[in-house]
């Protein structure tokens, strides 16, 4: 491992956004531990496997971590997977005496609405409104907590090519943020706001426009 390098746990990485972060984080030298339902991880990093809304389950993922990146998606059966999730995480993190947490969200939850264009406001929360109940009861319990938390929203994702450019904003700022982002461009900016402590206590809007 490089010098700088940090102990990274991804609860919910064997797929998605959070694959893609584990490879992104691994190829930078980090040491990387992924939990999922099914085990599965990139080559090279340590793969768990468990339900993350177990307490024991959680802590053992945490402990001895630099940091934590939650991506997980909703289950099949499972009220609100994402809020359970992410409770039993927040709880083991203060625990274990880890503060730094990037959770993904989703534009349109808490108050990022008006970040949305008008005519993809109303469809989005027309749409979403399950997820979005989900994500906002997620969002709760990560800014209630005493962790050093980021909050990403991201716009509709895609499995495009990287760009390697995106717009973050808080709400409030006069951008609007439409459109999609590859996956690829959202791990790099996880990666990108763990290493930068001005995007603390802070959730930010993602999109490639």
């Amino acid at each position: 491992m490089k010098e700088d390098a940090v102990k990274i746990t991804i609860i919910g990485g064997s797929q998605g956004t959070g694959a893609q972060l584990a490879t992104l984080a691994h190829s930078a030298g980090h040491d990387v531990t992924v939990l999922s339902r099914s085990g599965r991880g990139e080559n090279g990093v340590r793969s768990l496997a468990g339900d993350a809304s177990d307490p024991v389950v959680a802590a053992e993922a945490v402990t001895g971590a630099d940091a934590v990146v939650i991506t997980v998606g909703a289950a099949k059966g499972v009220h609100h997977q994402r809020a359970a999730v992410t409770r039993a995480v927040v709880a083991a993190m203060e625990s274990a005496g880890v503060s730094r947490l990037v959770v993904q969200s989703s534009l349109g939850a808490g108050n990022s609405a008006s970040q949305l264009p008008t005519v993809l406001r109303f469809i989005t929360m027309l749409v979403l409104a399950k997820p979005l109940a989900d994500h906002n009861e997620q969002e709760s319990a990560v800014m209630n907590s005493k962790l050093d938390w980021t909050v990403l929203r991201p716009t509709g994702l895609t499995n495009k090519t990287p760009t390697g450019k995106w717009h973050a904003v808080e709400v409030g700022d006069a951008t609007k943020l439409g459109g999609t982002i590859p996956r690829g461009d959202l791990a790099a900016c996880m990666l990108e706001s763990l290493e930068d402590d001005t995007t603390i206590g802070k959730a930010l809007g993602v999109s490639s426009r």
